[in-house]
């Protein structure tokens, strides 16, 4: 009974929220249906950049007779690393930029119309190879100002201390994964069966379709994320006035969260660098028999069946939003249709196929099919009474990232050391995927609720830069460390060098335990 009440007062304090804001109170599975517009936006633009990531080190790495740049694993991963850590540094200049000149609004427009263009850019390769640098460059400013700015909007559609919050940026992040599943399923497929510059083209297609239908749907969000107007202020009823030492605490909190992440994006972020590198060259990839029918079968229901549900969540909000907001169901409908060919001529061409193997690149899509297929579960865990506080979900993220790359250490012990080649089963890398996939749920959406919680309205925008900017650190220490697997693999052992990345996040996790009481109490009562 007392939950329920809570629930009901939860309730209304959003309806309350939204009705102050000028925002559209019609709601899908309770929350706002601009959630869901949101959802779309990021689904297309994290369609992009994991398409085009899935591609990059792979692209770099291949034999110039198959189209790439014959460059070597660690100079491949250096590019990787700048990538990667500069995609996620401009969000905290984005941020400032949207906070003070443009508003979140206009900067999510700008940021997909450069990124397209990146896309496009990249594509073009073949013409002049500083084209790809060009289109790499695009895609970080775009990154800059979409990133930060499109997540502040999520946060917004919420009283400032909700705990619907978390449940939110649990399904926004489903988001992202339906995206990143998708564009590494499509890009990488195309790009490595068809050719390089249709995978990075691909990515262009779908990142413009996003950026239009959040266009054309802007009036659903009121005032929110609207350009910085200096003359007129939009009154929150629900916002707290706070004394200094308790905005200071809780921006302290902000601070230790987004600093431990660092930790856990060097080793995550591996993805794209040493565990595609253990993908493409260590692992068994050429199926016969019933392992590739087997394969063949499991492709084809994971093509189809994630692109059935999120088809569902696309018709429910289209009957709820169509007669007000028609040209933003029209482009992302549009979207669908050509996302729906491509996966129905992948599943026909891999079945008329005599051979089968699997793309170094599909591995990279269970960390998203894992993540939609759990964040439902983590959705409603948060809303429960089993809901710990963030520095408490932090550390078990960490220590569970940690046992994946213990089971890659594992998988890897036989392998000769200094071997450039081995046949490893794939369980170790689908086992270490699915504990990165807990890990990944336990920190980057339930980080992403607390920065919004926890940082006062007009420095949310510089929070999550700032946040962003350990996350590029992060992913810049990810790619600089995957180049060292050649070295360490040769003095030592493979298995040796995912051992490091086993012990680091684990220690990382129990300090993040030690220190909750401390952390629990800056936050000064925002669980």
């Amino acid at each position: 009974m007392a939950l329920e009440t809570v629930a009901l007062a939860e309730d209304r304090a959003l309806d309350a929220h939204l009705e102050s804001n000028g925002v559209e109170t019609k709601k899908l599975i309770n929350h706002p249906v601009g959630l869901f517009v949101l959802f779309f936006t990021e689904m297309w633009e994290r369609f992009s950049y994991y398409g085009m990531r899935s591609l990059l080190v792979l692209f770099l790495v291949s034999e110039a007779s198959k189209g790439g740049w014959s460059w070597t694993r660690p100079e491949a991963l250096q590019l990787y690393a700048w990538y990667t850590g500069l995609a996620y540094f401009t969000p905290i200049i984005g941020g400032l930029i949207a906070d003070r000149i443009t508003g979140y609004r206009k900067a999510v427009i700008l940021g997909g119309l450069i990124m397209t263009l990146g896309h496009a850019t990249m594509a073009l390769e073949g013409v002049s190879t500083n084209l790809f640098y060009l289109g790499l460059f695009f895609l970080i400013t775009g990154n800059g100002l979409f990133k930060p700015n499109i997540s502040s909007i999520v946060g917004k559609l919420y009283p400032p201390t909700s705990d619907k919050k978390d449940a939110a940026y649990t399904i926004f992040y489903m988001g992202i994964n339906c995206g990143a599943f998708l564009g590494m399923l499509m890009c990488g497929y195309v790009g490595e069966k068809v050719g390089w510059h249709y995978g990075f083209g691909l990515a262009g297609i779908f990142m413009f379709f996003g950026m239009l239908q959040f266009y054309f749907g802007q009036k659903i969000f009121g005032v929110l994320g609207a350009a910085v107007n200096k003359t007129e202020k939009v009154v929150d009823p629900t916002e707290e006035v706070l004394p200094p030492k308790v905005i200071s605490q809780r921006l302290w909190v902000v601070a230790i969260l987004s600093i431990f992440t660092i930790f856990f994006w060097m080793v995550f972020e591996q993805a794209g660098g040493s565990m595609t590198i253990f993908a493409k060259d260590y692992t068994l990839r050429n199926l016969t028999g019933t392992a590739g029918t087997t394969f063949k079968w499991v492709d084809g229901i994971l093509t189809i069946f994630p692109l059935v549900a999120v088809t569902v969540v696309l018709l429910t909000l289209a009957f709820k939003i169509a007669k007000k907001y028609p040209i933003t169901i029209f482009f992302t409908a549009l979207s669908f249709v050509i996302i729906w060919g491509l996966a129905i001529w992948k599943v026909q061409k891999e079945f008329s196929s005599l051979t089968t193997e699997v793309p170094a690149s599909w591995f990279g899509i269970l960390n998203s099919f894992f993540i939609v297929t759990l964040a439902p579960f983590f959705s409603k865990l948060w809303e429960t009474k089993f809901n710990p506080g963030g520095p408490v979900k932090f550390g078990m993220g960490l220590v569970f990232v940690g046992i994946g790359f213990a089971g890659l250490a594992y998988g890897g012990m036989d392998i000769a050391r200094g071997a450039s080649t081995a046949q490893v089963s794939m369980f170790w890398l689908i086992f270490a995927y699915f504990f990165h996939t807990v890990g990944e749920l336990c920190v980057s959406p339930v980080g992403l609720s607390y920065v919004s919680k926890l940082a006062p309205a007009k420095l949310v925008g510089l929070m999550f830069g700032f946040w962003f900017t350990c996350t590029a650190i992060g992913n810049w220490l990810a790619g600089t460390t995957g180049g060292l697997i050649d070295k360490i693999s040769s003095e030592y052992s493979i298995s040796t060098f995912f051992l490091i990345f086993t012990f680091i996040p684990i220690i990382a996790g129990l300090i993040m335990f030690a220190i909750n009481p401390i952390l629990k109490k800056w936050m000064n009562g925002v669980h």
